[in-house]
């Protein structure tokens, strides 16, 4: 019988493929409204990301009540009831799932724009396959799809994003693991985002290579981890309203960044945790124009768990980003960041997410955002097949270097039909409102779209 120490190690591979599995879309907001669950140990390679506080327990105590978690007491909006999850092909020590979605759009505002409001229907296409281990020790979690968007009457929208995601741990000793993950694809900017060009038309296609190492140790009610991640762009052009070509190579470059962060459990229900992030940004640049940069991040603070009422993090601390050009100067502020799910139910889980970050607005630009952002999420389950989840978010964005001063509204709201172990459906509806002292960056709209997923 595996110990509870490993039953918690092989749990996260569920959270692993959520991860692995994640839209890599730009949104319009400079802190994302995303709400996905993430165990440890894959806090690990995101250092500012909440932790799981760990069972302390006498091991014989954990042992005797080795159980399957119940259904429950997962959360919400992820969780798999019998008769629903996907039956999977297994072939020896892996098993495979292809799944394929399509789905119809209909977006208010395709070019997130004040003066060029068109509004358009899209089909959407996702094929993917997932395969995974089924060892008792190390594991092997990888995802390939792929996401084709398709307009009716805005061709020039049109994107094809592709994707190969893996994650791994080595388990080295019972208290110590070596965690990776790698992503190689060819994505887009959307129109209308934060880092896509202000006059563009058309997405900007780029390629990504990424990849992490990190070494995760325990020590009694001690958790540290150390690693490393790089990750290397490669940017296309896009076409502006004029029919102009707009190059983005001057984006192109790698990112360097090491990590660390030290867990201490007081209790069952009380930790704490210090994470720190360091990165060299080497990109291309203009001649004369250099984009080059050194920065840091560091938070601390406290991990909660009430049981499974309440679980959350809160911490704070201070971010910095130098850069080499002495006319873009130095970004840099304090942080926060404060994450909770409230479970007043088996059936309902209230999130809440308060965050405050010097950022930029992508990873390869030079303009620099101040943000603070509010975000409020419910997930319900009405029937055991039968999800509502819905979420509103405000964020305030400062931009350093030029007099613009935006706030962002949007809620998102969907409700997702499991008809059976081989097929879904979902509906959705997302709003965005971006209000801006400098009038060219204001837009509004409105996304309504359905899907249906056939799985095995």
């Amino acid at each position: 019988m595996l110990t509870m120490r490993r039953v918690a190690r092989v749990a996260p591979w569920s959270l692993a493929a959520l991860l692995i599995g994640a839209s890599s879309a730009v949104h319009a907001q400079a802190i994302q409204n995303t709400m996905d669950p993430l165990g440890s140990p894959w806090n690990a390679q995101r250092i500012f990301e909440p932790s799981a506080l760990p069972e302390l327990e006498h091991r014989d105590t954990r042992d005797s009540n080795n159980e399957p978690v119940a259904p429950e007491d997962t959360p919400v909006k992820n969780r798999q009831q019998p008769g629903y999850e996907p039956v999977g092909i297994r072939h020896g020590s892996w098993m495979f799932n292809p799944s394929l979605m399509t789905g119809a759009l209909y977006d208010s505002n395709v070019f997130a724009s004040n003066t060029q409001k068109r509004s358009d229907i899209a089909a959407v296409i996702e094929p993917s396959l997932r395969a995974h281990t089924l060892w008792e020790r190390h594991g092997i979690d990888l995802k390939l799809n792929s996401q084709s968007t398709i307009y009716n009457e805005n061709s020039s929208l049109d994107q094809t994003n592709a994707s190969l995601k893996g994650a791994g741990w080595f388990d080295v000793a019972h208290d110590m693991v070596v965690l990776g993950s790698f992503q190689i694809a060819r994505l887009n900017e959307g129109v209308g985002s934060l880092s896509s060009p202000t006059n563009a038309v058309t997405p900007t296609p780029y390629n990504l290579f990424s990849g992490d190492l990190t070494v995760r140790k325990e020590w009694n009610r001690f958790t540290g981890s150390v690693g490393a991640r790089v990750d290397s762009y490669e940017f296309g052009t896009a076409r502006a309203q004029d029919g102009s070509i707009i190059d983005q190579s001057a984006r192109d470059g790698q990112i360097y960044a090491v990590h660390g962060r030290i867990d201490y459990a007081f209790s069952p229900s009380l930790g704490w945790f210090a994470g720190a992030e360091g990165n060299q940004r080497d990109l291309r640049g203009i001649p004369g124009s250099s984009i080059d940069s050194t920065g840091y991040r560091v938070l601390s603070g406290f991990t909660v768990g009430l049981g499974r009422l309440v679980k959350g993090e809160f911490g704070g601390g201070y971010v910095e980003q130098r850069f080499d050009n002495p006319l873009i100067g130095t970004v840099s502020g304090p942080s926060y960041r404060a994450k909770l799910t409230w479970s007043p139910t088996r059936m309902l889980d209230i999130h809440v997410k308060a965050e405050q970050l010097v950022t930029q607005t992508s990873d390869t630009s030079s303009t620099g955002v101040l943000a603070n952002a509010v975000q409020i999420g419910a997930d319900y389950e009405l029937l055991r097949n039968v999800v509502l989840s819905a979420s509103a978010g405000y964020e305030t964005d400062r931009f350093f270097g030029q007099d613009r001063r935006d706030t962002v509204t949007s809620t998102n709201a969907s409700v997702k039909y499991l008809m059976n172990r081989f097929s879904s459906i979902s509906a959705y509806h997302r709003y965005t409102s971006r209000d801006s002292n400098t009038p060219i960056f204001s837009y509004d709209k409105h996304q309504v779209g359905i899907n249906v997923t056939a799985q095995f």
